[in-house]
């Protein structure tokens, strides 16, 4: 009875982790994608205080990946929450990151403005006075 429970229990979870699985290929391929910009990033002065983000990412992504293979050949439980988890910590950060470039552009677009209006208010000035 025992034994019957835990292959359906892997069973399950070879048939939850098939589309992760299937599409293992790809989440490496940009597992090996971010580690490389990170490097490159890594390369300027700017970058190597930012570099560790992609680099961590594609790393996130690669665990990703080996975990569900893991989890797809054995069934095992543990390495598909461990997958799961790795992917949730990934878009977790990346929508962090997100978050913050879309705040950052706002910001930069209302410097833009600002700056424009606060240059042009002499001659605005100037020609309303008389």
């Amino acid at each position: 009875m025992e034994n019957e429970d835990i292959q359906i229990e892997q069973k399950v979870v070879r048939e939850v982790s098939l589309p992760l699985f299937s599409s293992k290929g790809w989440i490496k391929f940009l597992g090996i994608l971010m580690i490389i910009y990170g490097v490159f990033a890594a390369l300027t002065i700017v970058g190597i205080i930012i570099a560790w983000l992609p680099i961590w990412l594609g790393v996130l992504l690669n665990q990703t990946a080996n975990r569900i293979e893991q989890a797809q050949a054995s069934g095992d439980v543990l390495a598909m929450v461990r997958s799961q988890n790795s992917l949730s910590t990934y878009f977790t950060v990346y929508g962090v990151l997100a978050l913050i470039g879309i705040i950052g552009s706002i910001i930069a677009i209302i410097v833009v403005i600002a700056s424009g209006v606060i240059f042009q208010l002499p001659e605005l000035m100037q020609e309303n006075y008389y």
